[in-house]
Parts: C-alpha cells; sequence; structure tokens
C-alpha cells in the first residue's frame, strides 16, 4: 500500500537532532503508513552515516555532494513523496505520538484547508509563537519602530505575530512555521513545491501565499504537538543567516507587493527592509565576535 504521509526533512550538520527527529517519527501513531525521506545537505558531522546505521531501509536518504540549501532540497523530497499528506519537517522537531494522525484529521474535515501545522513546543516547555500574518507594510512598521515589542498582545501593534491570540486555541494563520508543517500533496503539487528563488528563508512563507491566493486555507492545530529546538542548524552561521533572511524578505515583496501596494509605501517598505536587517545582521555579527573571543 502506497504511504499516507511522506516526512520530508532536509538536514545540516545536526546528527543528533536529525535521529532524534527520524526516531519519533517512526515510532509515531501514523508510523505504519508513513514514509520517511531525509535529504541530507553534505552535512560534515556524519549525519548521513547516522540515519544509514541507525534506520536503515526503514528511511530515504538522499546525501548530496553540495549543501543544495533549503529550498532546492525540499523540492528534492518532493519528488520522491508517494504520499496523500506530506509532511515538512526540520531535523531540530520531533513529534509527539498523536500528532501526525491530528494533523490529518482536521485537514481531511476542511476542504477548503490545505495545510495545518502543530503547536510547536521549546525545550523549556514553553509555546512557541509559531504563526504569524503576511509580512504587510504596516507589519513592517510596527517591527522596525519596536511597536510590537512596546505592546506585544494588542491587535494593532503585536499582530504581526498574532500577539492578540494565546495560541490555545484552533484557528485559521496565514503562514505557520514550516519547522513542522503537514501539507495535501496535491496543494503541494499544484503550487509547484518551494520557489526556489527563496533558497532559504521566506520559502514558506511564500508557499502558504500562494496557498491563500488560491483560496485554500492553513490551519492551526495546538492538540497536535511538535517539540523544537529552534534554529539548530541556523544558529551556527547565524550573521549569515540574517543576511540570508533579509535577502529573502526583499525578494518576497518584489514577487507580491510590488505594483500591487501604492509605489510610496512599496519603496518605504524596501527601505526598512534594507535598514532593518542591516542592524540585525550587525548585531548578530557583533555576537559572534564576542562569543568567539570569549571561546578564545
Amino acid at each position: 500500500m502506497p504511504p499516507r504521509v511522506s516526512a520530508c526533512i532536509v538536514n545540516w550538520n545536526t546528527r543528533e537532532q536529525l535521529v532524534r527527529c527520524v526516531g519519533a517519527l517512526l515510532a509515531c501513531g501514523a508510523a505504519g503508513r508513513t514514509e520517511v525521506i531525509v535529504v541530507d545537505n553534505a552535512s560534515g558531522d556524519g549525519s548521513a552515516a547516522a540515519v544509514a546505521e541507525a534506520f536503515g531501509g526503514r528511511a530515504t536518504l538522499v546525501a548530496n555532494d553540495e549543501n543544495r540549501l533549503y529550498a532546492a532540497a525540499n523540492n528534492q523530497a518532493f519528488a520522491l513523496a508517494r504520499g496523500e499528506y506530506i509532511l515538512i519537517l526540520n531535523p531540530d522537531a520531533y513529534v509527539a505520538p498523536e500528532a501526525i494522525s491530528r494533523l490529518m484529521a482536521c485537514v481531511a474535515e476542511s476542504p477548503q484547508a490545505a495545510a495545518a501545522a502543530p503547536q510547536l513546543i521549546l525545550p523549556d516547555g514553553t509555546v512557541q509563537r509559531s504563526c504569524r500574518r503576511f509580512p504587510s507594510p504596516w507589519w513592517l512598521f510596527c517591527e522596525a519602530t519596536l511597536l510590537r515589542r512596546a505592546f506585544p498582545r494588542t491587535r494593532l501593534f503585536g499582530g504581526y505575530m498574532y500577539g492578540e491570540w494565546d495560541m490555545s486555541a484552533p484557528q485559521a494563520v496565514d503562514q505557520p512555521m514550516a519547522s513542522c508543517l503537514l501539507v495535501r500533496s496535491e496543494d503541494l503539487r499544484t503550487a509547484g513545491g518551494f520557489d526556489e528563488a527563496f533558497p532559504m528563508f521566506f520559502n514558506d512563507v511564500d508557499l502558504c501565499f500562494r496557498l491563500a491566493q488560491a483560496g485554500r486555507k492553513v490551519l492551526y492545530v495546538p492538540t497536535a504537538k511538535c517539540f523544537h529546538d529552534h534554529g539548530a542548524s541556523t544558529r551556527q552561521v547565524r550573521a549569515a543567516m540574517v543576511a540570508q533572511s533579509n535577502r529573502s524578505l526583499a525578494a518576497f515583496y518584489r514577487k507580491h507587493y510590488r505594483g500591487h501596494i501604492p509605489w510610496p509605501c512599496y519603496c518605504f517598505s524596501m527601505c526598512l527592509i534594507r535598514g532593518g536587517g542591516a542592524v540585525r545582521w550587525a548585531m548578530a555579527r557583533l555576537r559572534e565576535l564576542l562569543s568567539g573571543r570569549l571561546r578564545g
């Protein structure tokens, strides 16, 4: 029988988290109808060998000779997937036993739903604010002026991260983090998978935006739990990832907002993106330098 779910995991130098992630998948409630596809982006920590040794034929392993980055490597996995649903899963996330079954049930019950995301739990046990609205010019302004941080629990200023909501109730959202995201295979293939113009970041935001444009919904399901060691790969090269994220946000604006919002508003937004990105990169680089000096 074909699998019900194809779990697609892209890995780069997170061997221990990856083994834990795959082990949790194979032990979960939907394990009997789940195929696991791991694409390793030329890790230097023995990740591919660890998967082959620990799971053998229970997981399909694609070992790239070079780092193809997140979007392209996921598309490799999508091309191999045979399931009715595709679970996009980061190696630093591992699902609770019934998470996949609950996500599938919620999507199956809603004909308009293309995807569903679980509640993400951080290592300290707190609920991660993992859902965001699409990054409109107003939300960029609230981020740049620190209004969101000053009024995080208000709809007006903190709404980018759904600050007015305690994340304990299910609802449709714009864009949950794709650390763990279940998508109908048909919807994902119709959308064309990830746009590789967003090699590392905002590929999930772009996908959700395109699903929304097609009239499809993305659900947040708090009864499905996934534990998340946030940023296990990206924090290894934090400043470079901040720069990549900023470039991807600018690309998202060029693709989806240029010509669709007033030109002065678009130009102002791009200035906020570039200015805010430069500040965040400088802070990340300073932390890296200070950390290296302390280790030295």
